[in-house]
C-alpha cells in the first residue's frame, strides 16, 4: 500500500520481492523493469509498424501503473533494450542518441523515441489470450503481466547479467539460429548430452563480435551453470599500425584507449607512436600507429597481456525458476524454455478452443432459428416481452440462454440467403477449428511440432550469422593468424643485426642503377646476406660452427627500410662466434625432402630434412666439420637434383645430388671439390637445364651462362672456370641459379641494395668477365646477391 501527502510516496513491499528485481525469469528472460517496459509499450499500441512515440511518455506510464521507481532506472533499462552494442537482438527501435560504446549517456527522455522492435512482438504475441498470469501492480489498481508468452528464448540471445541476495547471474547472449537449433534437437531428443547441444550450440555470441580462446569454459558454464571464457579483440596488423576492429563484449572503447595510452606513459609497452580511433556508424576502427622499426606483432601480444583488448567474461546461468533463484546448466535453460512455450501453447490452445466453442455454440443457435424462421418469428411477435420470447425459444427449440438471446439480437440482414450461407460457413469452419484444438490438447507431440514450427519460423526471420569467432584453446589464438602470409625480405648484417621488410619497399630498377639504401650501418657494420621468404615460413638458420635454429619469418622483427634491426642473438641462442651462414625457408617438413650442406672447404653432406623439425631452444647439430672450416651453404633438395659449387677464384664443379649419400646430422660428409691454393667455395646452387648460372664478382660485374656449358663430372673434381676476374672485376661474391623473368637483389657492404630482373644481366660463355651491374662507391663492395620469389617459400 502507498502511504504519504502531498508528493511524497512510501511504497510497501517485501524485501525479498523487492531484491529478486535483480534477476531474471528463466521463461522470459527479462527482469520485472524491462517486462514493463515492454508491456506498457505493448499495451499503448507501439508496434513496429507504428510511429515513433517520445521516451518521456513511455517512462510516464511505466512509472505511473506498474513501476513506482526512479524514471532514470526506467529511462535506462529502456534505452539499453534499444543498445544494438549491449543487446545481441535489440528489443526496441529507437530514433535518436540512445548513447555509444564509448559510455556515452543517451539523451535525454524528451528528445529520443521509441517503438518495440518486431522481435519484441514475438514476446508479447498472445498475451490476451490467458497464457500467462496476471497480477496485481504495485497499488492494485491495476493488473501486470508476471511473465511475457515469449516464443523467443530471450533468455539465451539477449543474456542478462544482475547482482542480487549476495548472488550474481552473468548470462552472455547467444546466436539465435544456434539457440533454435539446440531447441529443436532437445525436442527431438530429450535425452541429448551437453556434447551434443554444443554441436549446434557451440558458444556464446556477442554483439560486438570479438574472439573466444578456449572452449573448455564454455563447456564447464554449460555442464554446471558456471565458467570463464577468455574473451579478445580482433586486430590485423599492417605495415607500422595494428588496428582493431572488434572489441570485447561490455568493454568501453573510449576507457580501453586511454589505459593503453596510459600503458605507453608507463613505458609497459614500448613502439606505440599514436593511437587514433576513427570508429564510425559502420564500426569500430581503432588505429594504432607505431614507431619505425618496431615489431608489431610483439606490441600486438603486449596489448593482449596488459589492456583489455583481452577479457575474462565469467558465465553464471542463475534465473529465477518458480520464483526462486537457480544455478542452471544449459540444458535446463533450454528445457525451461520449452516448458514454458509448452504451457503458453497449451492454454493458447485452451483459450481458442473455447472461443471456438462459445461462436460455435451461438451460431448453432442462429441456425437452428433460421431453420425455423417463420414459427420463430410469429412466437417473438406473440412475446408480451422479452423474457416471454426467450422462455419460447429455450423451450420450444431446447436453445440454451446464451442461443436464445444472440437469435432474439440477431438482426433482419441475417435473414438474406448469403448472411444464411456464411453463418453455416462459419460454424462449419469452427467445428473443424474445434476439432483441431480438442487434437492439439489431446497430444503432446502435436504441441511439440507446434513449438518446432513456431521455433524454425522464427529463426527463419529473425536469424543471422555468428559475429564472435570461437577458438578451440587459448593456444590456438596464435599470432601466426593475424600476420598476412607474403613475401618478406629478410637482411642480416656482418655485426649480426636481422630483420624482415615486406618485398614491396623495394622498387624494380634498370640494371647499372645506384640502388637504394636496405639498412644504414655504421663504419664497422655492413649487410652480409639477404633472403626472400613467405610470412609464415618456417627458417632454419645453419651457422658457421655447422649448428641450426629455428625460428617462423614473422617471428624476425619487422622493421623499415633503412633500420638496422634487431641483434640476432635476442632471437636464438648463439654461442660465442656463432654466426648464421646459411637460411632455408621451409613451409613443410616433406619426409622425401633433404638438405644438402657445403663447406668453405669444399666438403658436401645430405640430410633427410625430418631430421631439423624438433630443434632445441639452443640449436642442433647440423653437421659436424673440421677444424678451420665453417658451413657456406644449405639447399633444399628431393633426391634427383644437380649441384653446383663455385670458388672464389673463378672455378665451378657440377655434380649429382645422387653421388652424395643420407647421412646423420653427426657426420661430417665428403669432398665435393679439390680447390686450389687460397681458394674457397662461396656459394652452392641447385643445377637446372633451364636455368642459368648468375655468377656476380665484388666490384659489381656480373654476367649470365647456360647451365649446359658446365659439363656434369664426379664430385671432387677441380671444377671449370665460371668467370674471368680481373683486378676491376675483383673475386666472386656469389652464384645463383637464375631463369629469365627471376628478379634479383644485390647488397653491398656498405649497405646499399638494387633490385633488377635477370634478363637485364648479359647472357655470355664462363670464360668472360661480365657487365658492370651496380654502381659502388670507392671502397664499397658487392658482397650478396638473392634470387627473389613470388610465391611458395
Amino acid at each position: 500500500m502507498a502511504e504519504g501527502t502531498g508528493t511524497e510516496r512510501i511504497v510497501h513491499r517485501v524485501i525479498e520481492q523487492e531484491m529478486k528485481q535483480a534477476y531474471v525469469d528463466v521463461r522470459d528472460g527479462l527482469k520485472p523493469v524491462h517486462r514493463r517496459i515492454l508491456y506498457a509499450m505493448h499495451d499503448s499500441g507501439l508496434l513496429h509498424n507504428k510511429p515513433f512515440k517520445k521516451s518521456a511518455h513511455i517512462v510516464g506510464k511505466v512509472l505511473a501503473e506498474t513501476h513506482p521507481h526512479g524514471d532514470i532506472a526506467v529511462y535506462d533499462a529502456l534505452a539499453r533494450m534499444a543498445q544494438d552494442f549491449s543487446l545481441r537482438y535489440p528489443l526496441i527501435d529507437g530514433q535518436g542518441n540512445w548513447g555509444s560504446i564509448d559510455g556515452d549517456n543517451p539523451a535525454a527522455m524528451r528528445y529520443t523515441e521509441a517503438r518495440l522492435k518486431k522481435l519484441a512482438e514475438e514476446l508479447l504475441q498472445d498475451l490476451d489470450k490467458g497464457t500467462v498470469l496476471f497480477v496485481p501492480n504495485y497499488d492494485s489498481s491495476l493488473k501486470e503481466p508476471s511473465v511475457l508468452p515469449s516464443k523467443v528464448p530471450n533468455l539465451l540471445i539477449n543474456g542478462s547479467s544482475g547482482i542480487a541476495v549476495g548472488m550474481t547471474t552473468n548470462i552472455p547472449p547467444h546466436n539465435l539460429r544456434e539457440v533454435c537449433a539446440a531447441m529443436l534437437m532437445l525436442i527431438e531428443n530429450p535425452a541429448a548430452d551437453i556434447n551434443q547441444l554444443m554441436a549446434v550450440l557451440p558458444g556464446p555470441d556477442f554483439p560486438t563480435g570479438a574472439i573466444i580462446a578456449g572452449s573448455s569454459g564454455i563447456e564447464q558454464a554449460y555442464k554446471t551453470g558456471h565458467g570463464k571464457v577468455t574473451v579478445k579483440a580482433v586486430a590485423n596488423t599492417e605495415e607500422g599500425r595494428i588496428i582493431v576492429t572488434e572489441i570485447p563484449y561490455m568493454l568501453n572503447k573510449s576507457q580501453m584507449i586511454e589505459e593503453m595510452a596510459d600503458l605507453v606513459r608507463e613505458k609497459k609497452i614500448d613502439g606505440i607512436r599514436n593511437i587514433r580511433d576513427e570508429s564510425d556508424s559502420d564500426g569500430i576502427r581503432v588505429v594504432i600507429e607505431l614507431k619505425s622499426g618496431v615489431d608489431s606483432t610483439v606490441v600486438l601480444n603486449q596489448l593482449y597481456k596488459y589492456s583489455r583488448m583481452r577479457t575474462t567474461f565469467g558465465i553464471i546461468f542463475l534465473a529465477l525458476v518458480d520464483n526462486e533463484p537457480r544455478l542452471l546448466t544449459l540444458k535446463a535453460l533450454l528445457q525451461h524454455f520449452i516448458d514454458h512455450r509448452r504451457d503458453v501453447i497449451r492454454k493458447r490452445t485452451q483459450f481458442e478452443l473455447a472461443k471456438a466453442e462459445e461462436r460455435a455454440h451461438i451460431l448453432a443457435g442462429l441456425l437452428v432459428a433460421l431453420d425455423h424462421i417463420d414459427t420463430v418469428v410469429a412466437g417473438i411477435r406473440a412475446s408480451k416481452a422479452v423474457e416471454d420470447a426467450q422462455r419460447f425459444l429455450r423451450e420450444t427449440y431446447q436453445l440454451t440462454e446464451v442461443q436464445a438471446k444472440a437469435v432474439l439480437e440477431m438482426r433482419l440482414q441475417k435473414l438474406a440467403s448469403l448472411e444464411q450461407q456464411a453463418i453455416r460457413t462459419e460454424h462449419g469452419q469452427l467445428l473443424t477449428q474445434i476439432e483441431g484444438l480438442r487434437a492439439i490438447l489431446a497430444s503432446e507431440q502435436k504441441i511439440f511440432d507446434i513449438i518446432r514450427q513456431e521455433t524454425i519460423a522464427l529463426a527463419d526471420e529473425f536469424g543471422d550469422a555468428r559475429r564472435t569467432r570461437l577458438l578451440p584453446s587459448e593456444e590456438a589464438v596464435d599470432v601466426e593468424e593475424l600476420i598476412e602470409d607474403k613475401d618478406m625480405v629478410v637482411t642480416m648484417s656482418r655485426a649480426g643485426y636481422i630483420k624482415r621488410i615486406g618485398l614491396d619497399a623495394y622498387r624494380q630498377q634498370r640494371r647499372g642503377g645506384k640502388g637504394i639504401t636496405a639498412a644504414t650501418s655504421k663504419d664497422e657494420d655492413w649487410i652480409e646476406s639477404l633472403f626472400v621468404a613467405r610470412s609464415h615460413s618456417h627458417i632454419l638458420f645453419f651457422t658457421n660452427l655447422g649448428q641450426v635454429h629455428w625460428l617462423k619469418v614473422f617471428e624476425i622483427p619487422e622493421a623499415g627500410r633503412t633500420a638496422r634491426g634487431r641483434p640476432v642473438v635476442n632471437l636464438l641462442s648463439l654461442a660465442e662466434g656463432e654466426k648464421i651462414t646459411a637460411c632455408v625457408p621451409i613451409r613443410t617438413f616433406d619426409a622425401a625432402a633433404s638438405i644438402f650442406f657445403a663447406t668453405g672447404r669444399g666438403v658436401v653432406k645430405k640430410t633427410p630434412l625430418a631430421a631439423f623439425s624438433r630443434p632445441r631452444r639452443g640449436g642442433i647439430r647440423a653437421m659436424t666439420l673440421a677444424p678451420g672450416d665453417e658451413l657456406i651453404g644449405a639447399q633444399l633438395t628431393d633426391g634427383t637434383r644437380q649441384i653446383i659449387l663455385a670458388t672464389r677464384n673463378g672455378l665451378a664443379i657440377r655434380f649429382r645430388e645422387g653421388d652424395v649419400r643420407a647421412m646423420g646430422r653427426a657426420a661430417g660428409g665428403v669432398r665435393g671439390i679439390t680447390l686450389g691454393q687460397d681458394d674457397r667455395v662461396v656459394s652452392m646452387e641447385i643445377a637446372d637445364e633451364q636455368k642459368t648460372l648468375l655468377t656476380a664478382t665484388t666490384r659489381g660485374y656480373g654476367k649470365r651462362t647456360p647451365l649446359a656449358e658446365y659439363r656434369l663430372i664426379n664430385r671432387g673434381g677441380k671444377g671449370v672456370t665460371n668467370i674471368a676476374l680481373t683486378e676491376k672485376t675483383g673475386k666472386v661474391a656469389g652464384v645463383k641459379a637464375v631463369t629469365g623473368d627471376s628478379e634479383l637483389m644485390f647488397l653491398s657492404k656498405q649497405g646499399a641494395a638494387i633490385r633488377i630482373p635477370s634478363k637485364g644481366i648479359s647472357l655470355i660463355g664462363r670464360a668472360t668477365q661480365g657487365v658492370r651491374i651496380m654502381k659502388l662507391e670507392e671502397g664499397d663492395e658487392l658482397i650478396a646477391v638473392e634470387r627473389l620469389v613470388q610465391n611458395g617459400a
